[in-house]
């Protein structure tokens, strides 16, 4: 039997393909930095952020991630000349490797205990509207142009869970426009149909996804994973499946010190302030 994974903090993480920084609140925002070319993703990049997902899951020091882009983008997709170029000349097993590992940061995005704020300024298109959508919230501007735009380049709109978690989120008949048109979204449309949780000034999406953020941060970090969690496993559930996993979830964070200190500051006429634990 392995050893139970260590606990590992993530402020000082120093990333190689993207910019990586944790504040005083244990706020993280990660940054896609690639402005010049609209911040695509590249197989490194990809691996990169799978995996810092991944090790989020045991980083004591990170309650709330924002995800933005640099110079005025969110993320172009995976770059045509690093990516889509390369694609073309591999075998069947190492396609499939690809596509499974896209699906992997995906996989990891939602199961990370933290919830993930996408603020989302320009372009935000392919497996950049897809690291949006996998996030928990999402805010964007009047400006933003979201795409779906596999089927432009010859491929399915079913890409990295796109044909589950889309219509879950604005409904089957609009997740189906898009992923068959590969069409641009605008932002005020985005909002209307859900995609969006609010739309802000060109240039004010980071500032809004971090108010949110340092606000959720203030919060009972374990109870917030735990509606996460809930949030993500009752999609396949029936509804008495789901109100006995509630109730289990519930027994258990009503065991935490945070759930103890918000009642002996509700006596005492207080705020709480909560520790996570």
């Amino acid at each position: 039997m392995d050893a139970p994974r260590t606990r590992t903090p993530l402020a000082g993480y120093e990333a190689r393909h993207f910019h990586w920084t944790v504040d005083a609140d244990r706020v993280a925002t990660l940054t896609l930095n690639r402005p010049e070319k609209k911040n695509p993703l590249t197989f490194e990049s990809y691996a990169e952020l799978r995996d810092l997902f991944r090790a989020l899951t045991y980083a004591p020091d990170v309650r709330v991630v924002v995800v933005t882009g640099a110079g005025g983008n969110f993320c172009s997709g995976g770059d045509v000349h690093e990516i889509i170029g390369p694609l073309t000349k591999m075998t069947m097993p190492e396609l499939l490797e690809f596509t499974r590992m896209t699906g992997d940061l995906i996989k990891a995005i939602r199961a990370c205990p933290q919830p993930v704020i996408a603020a989302i300024e320009g372009i935000c298109a392919g497996a950049g509207a897809m690291v949006a959508l996998a996030s928990d919230f999402r805010y964007g501007t009047a400006k933003t142009k979201t795409s779906f735009l596999f089927n432009r380049v010859g491929l399915a709109g079913a890409d990295m869970g796109a044909c589950t978690l889309l219509p879950r989120l604005i409904g089957q008949g609009r997740a189906s426009e898009l992923l068959y048109t590969g069409r641009v979204l605008g932002g005020e449309e985005g909002l209307a149909w859900g995609f969006f949780n609010g739309l802000t000034e060109p240039g004010g999406t980071l500032e809004r996804a971090s108010v949110l953020a340092r606000e959720i941060a203030a919060g009972p970090t374990f109870a917030h994973a735990m509606t996460k969690k809930m949030l993500h496993q009752e999609w396949a559930m029936p509804l008495d499946e789901a109100i006995e996993h509630e109730a289990q979830a519930q027994a258990i964070c009503m065991q935490t010190q945070d759930f103890r200190r918000a009642y002996e500051a509700f006596v005492r006429k207080e705020t709480p302030k909560f520790e996570g634990d």
